[in-house]
């Protein structure tokens, strides 16, 4: 009898796993869409630092939308986009393959300022060479009008691919930008995406799912 208590403790214990584990699955499904993906910024090269080591600034986040791609840069509390010659002027900088100017249409939401799509040869501060950039053409220099609303911009007739291959010296975004606090600022930049692709959580959780399976399956024999 006890035996038998025990294998049926161990049952449900094993279902409870495979519903956790399905859940799991799902939740992944949902939570991280499959077509978009997530960079940190957190490199500093700021004069002095705009923040201690291993300060996570903001995020870049890349969402591919049909033809296009969304590209929301955030930045965190204490932080915002300034206007400095350490990043050519620019609020943020990246590259592109097969894009021109005109395929870039920026989101007017930095209040009482208005952004625009920008093109040269930057490579300020050290930070490597970007052929694209948001510059904001009504900001005064330096932290004088800097904004903290997030810079938002639609990439048509591309993929995230296109925006994400690192430059010469291994970035792929750069912002400019001001510690709100200390007042510091200067340049700030990504260069891996800091979540796994959807796939490989998917496959994650899938092999979860499996494992509880098999161990459910033996548990009965």
């Amino acid at each position: 009898m006890r035996k038998g208590n025990l294998r049926m403790g161990n049952a449900n214990g094993m279902g409870r796993g495979l519903l956790i584990a399905a859940l799991l699955v799902v939740g992944l499904a949902v939570a991280v869409p499959a077509n978009a993906i997530v960079f940190n910024l957190t490199s500093d090269h700021c004069t002095g630092g705009c923040a201690p080591a291993g300060t996570i600034f903001g995020t870049v986040t890349l969402t591919q939308n049909g033809g296009n791609v969304l590209v929301d840069v955030d930045l965190f509390d204490s932080f915002a986009f300034a206007k400095t010659g350490a990043v050519d002027d620019q609020a943020f900088k990246f590259n592109a393959t097969g894009v021109v100017v005109g395929d870039i249409t920026v989101t007017q939401n930095a209040t009482g300022q208005t952004l625009a799509a920008d093109t040269g040869a930057f490579n300020g501060d050290g930070t490597g060479n970007f052929s694209f950039g948001i510059i904001c053409t009504t900001c005064g220099n330096g932290g004088s009008s800097a904004f903290s609303t997030d810079v938002i911009l639609t990439v048509a007739n591309a993929t995230i691919a296109d925006l994400t291959t690192p430059n010469n010296l291994g970035n792929v975004f750069v912002a400019d930008i001001i510690n709100t606090t200390t007042g510091v600022t200067g340049p700030i930049d990504a260069t891996v995406p800091n979540v796994p692709e959807p796939a490989s959580l998917l496959l994650l959780g899938s092999g979860l799912l499996g494992l509880g399976a098999w161990r459910w399956k033996k548990s009965q024999s």
